[in-house]
């Protein structure tokens, strides 16, 4: 049995005014006479901010409440984006922190001050932490996440938590991007009736939106780079092992991974660099310290292409005329650049689907008891998870079932043989004998694909009407890949992904980087309702 489309989109609407009304009291509001920053958010990058703080045009204080605002007026009003699930009470306070920090001239870094949105499978005090899923409407974590630790080290400040879709997509095989039970239906803001693809969708909408400076998503197979790509954002998927796991609602310890969320490259790239680093509570981190970097911003170099050898992987193409158009000009643009292009073949494409499936039901049976044995939650296991959804049916599965929760519970512990099998199959296959074996036989830098196609329309009855992608080998094998806007076919935003091996992710983000400076393909989104129909 072939689960390409589950996988393809997998990551790791009353509710969300209610929880939004829960926590508007707890908000200080800016005195009547206090003057509105000129300063505009929107489209607004970080080294343009730092530079506004700097210059005392702007402090975090009114950043954060010009997001709000935004919020607000974009994501509860207006086009009703349902992007954001949840503010942080304490959001107006910690700016607070970091403009009595710079006055005394102690800046953290590139984030100080800077506004984070995180994906709501994240733990970050003081909120809720739910995966979506109203079965855990009341988890309050009582510690940070390990890499929300790091952010806030960093400067940064936690504005508040995204939508996703509903246990990273990992629920049901008719699911649709961007829907949850306690979060409703994340719009994208392209085009409204239109998928944010998924799991992290509430971030790739609430970024492209201007709802916050750069924010966090989670990936298991797609979950960054797809709603990154449909949202004209770029989104670095890192190595498994660079970020901290802990204090993230798992689906597989072997896929699992945090990663930014932007609207630049350097965006991206300095996020990168905040949340990276070794954790002890992390054993797959042990080596993040010394193989990647604790800054990636030597990496963004203008002619970061000059010299490299990408090839295309064009059987991740065909799957849409468009996106091939796209794809096309994106290579003559790397030409242009100084990049030398070949076509490309991973001999093992597919082969590993039907063994990352299984490793990924083994992995989140055995993962959600662990994460929930660490709550406050009645529920402890994922069969409760499974008795809670239907006994809630009308509010968690009005739409589509749990049949991915009824296979997962069905495996057994992570010392059977299928499942040592299945995970040392995908990992061979996706791995050495995928991606290494396609750069070394022609000695690349990496491989090029088209991230995904264009977004879809909604569809609650039917699920996601997904066409294609070429992200899954870097997933599976828990390498890295950064997707780049490229283009759009009929105003929905389409970008490339680049691939590589282990702890590549300084090669990845000069291409990246060099491909943006010559591309300039990102254009801000306009909120269509939806496509005209053609006379």
């Amino acid at each position: 049995m072939r689960y390409s489309r589950i996988l393809a989109c997998l990551g790791l609407l009353a509710g969300l005014a209610a929880c939004r009304q829960s926590q508007a009291p707890s908000l200080p509001t800016p005195a009547a006479d206090e003057p509105a920053p000129t300063f505009s958010v929107v489209e607004a990058d970080i080294a343009s901010i730092q530079q506004a703080m700097h210059d005392g045009a702007l402090s975090s204080r009114e950043l954060v409440q010009a997001y709000l605002d935004r919020i607000a007026a974009i994501d509860d009003a207006g086009p009703h984006l349902s992007a954001v699930i949840e503010i942080n009470p304490d959001a107006l306070s910690e700016a607070d922190q970091r403009d009595a920090e710079r006055r005394q001239q102690h800046v953290r870094g590139p984030l100080h001050g800077i506004a984070v949105l995180l994906k709501d499978n994240i733990d970050a005090t003081p909120m809720i932490n739910s995966a979506g899923s109203l079965a855990l409407a009341d988890n309050r974590p009582a510690d940070d996440a390990f890499v929300v630790a790091r952010l806030r080290e960093a400067g940064a400040v936690i504005l508040g938590k995204t939508n996703l879709s509903e246990w990273a997509n990992f629920r049901s095989t008719h699911s649709s991007s961007g829907w949850s039970g306690r979060g409703g239906q994340t719009r994208n803001p392209y085009v409204l009736d239109r998928s944010p693809c998924g799991s992290s969708a509430g971030t790739g909408s609430a970024i492209a939106a201007s709802l916050a400076s750069v924010g966090v998503g989670t990936e298991t197979d797609g979950s960054v780079i797809c709603p990154s790509a449909v949202a004209g954002l770029v989104g670095i998927k890192p190595t498994v092992g660079l970020v901290s796991r802990d204090g993230i609602i798992p689906i597989s310890a072997s896929q699992d991974t945090a990663g930014p969320m932007a609207r630049t490259v350097a965006d991206a790239t300095a996020l990168l660099g905040a949340m990276a680093g070794s954790d002890a509570a992390d054993p797959a981190t042990a080596a993040a310290d010394q193989r990647g970097a604790r800054d990636y911003r030597a990496h963004l170099k203008p002619d970061g292409l000059r010299g490299a050898r990408i090839g295309v992987l064009r059987k991740s193409m065909g799957f849409h005329p468009g996106v091939d158009a796209v794809i096309e000009q994106a290579i003559a643009q790397l030409r242009a650049a100084g990049a030398e292009v070949v076509d490309a073949t991973i001999t093992t494409q597919g082969k590993w689907d039907d063994s990352e499936f299984e490793v990924l039901l083994y992995e989140f049976k055995d993962g959600m008891a662990q994460y929930l044995a660490g709550t406050n939650s009645p529920h402890k296991t994922l069969a409760d998870l499974i008795a809670f959804n239907t006994a809630h049916a009308d509010t968690e599965m009005p739409w589509f079932g749990q049949e991915i929760f009824i296979m997962a519970e069905g495996k057994g512990p992570l010392s059977d043989a299928a499942y040592l099998k299945a995970r040392d199959d995908a990992r061979r296959l996706a791995g050495p004998e995928g991606i290494d074996a396609a750069l070394a036989a022609q000695n690349l830098d990496a491989l090029l694909a088209p991230a995904t196609g264009p977004a879809w329309p909604v569809d609650w009855v039917n699920g996601d009407h997904f066409l294609g992608a070429g992200y899954g080998a870097a997933a599976v094998a828990g390498y890295p890949s950064v997707t780049v806007p490229a283009g759009n076919v009929h105003g929905l935003p389409v970008g490339v992904v680049f691939l590589g091996p282990a702890w590549s992710e300084g090669r990845l983000i000069e291409l990246a980087y060099g491909y943006e400076q010559v591309s300039h393909a990102r254009k801000p989104p306009q909120y269509v309702p939806t496509l005209p129909v053609p006379l």
